[in-house]
């Protein structure tokens, strides 16, 4: 604790300022392109289609209207592993791994009403949202 009290008075004395904490990029998830998206279980047969505005949404499928704080553990250009937790709602851990701006692999897994979950999906861009 002292080394970081000197620190920011070294910082100060010389002039300097301190930012604060800004939201990181998700490199990869820049390069999927919005629009209606299907996405297959993988190793099942259900299908669900989603109409992707933001990309960041598919970081939590299984708590798409909980208020959440994520967590971004990688951001690589091909891939982002991002965990979140939603008070009252459970918690989550998503890898999405980006193929091309129409094809995605993204793997969730956690607690959503108080049950585990842990899946596998491909995700297809069908086209515009309808």
């Amino acid at each position: 604790m002292r080394w970081i009290v000197a620190a920011v008075g070294i910082i100060a004395a010389a002039g300097g300022t301190i930012a604060p904490a800004q939201r990181p990029s998700l490199v990869s998830l820049s390069r999927i392109e919005p629009g209606e998206w299907q996405f297959r279980e993988i190793g099942g047969e259900a299908k669900t289609t989603v109409c992707v505005a933001d990309p960041r949404m598919l970081i939590q499928l299984n708590h798409m209207r909980a208020q959440c704080s994520r967590f971004v553990v990688e951001d690589q250009p091909k891939s982002a592993t991002v965990h979140y937790t939603c008070p009252g709602a459970g918690h989550g851990r998503t890898v999405i791994s980006v193929e091309s701006g129409h094809l995605i692999k993204l793997r969730t897994q956690g607690i959503a009403d108080g049950a585990p979950f842990d899946t596998d999906y491909e995700g297809r861009r069908l086209g515009t949202c309808r």
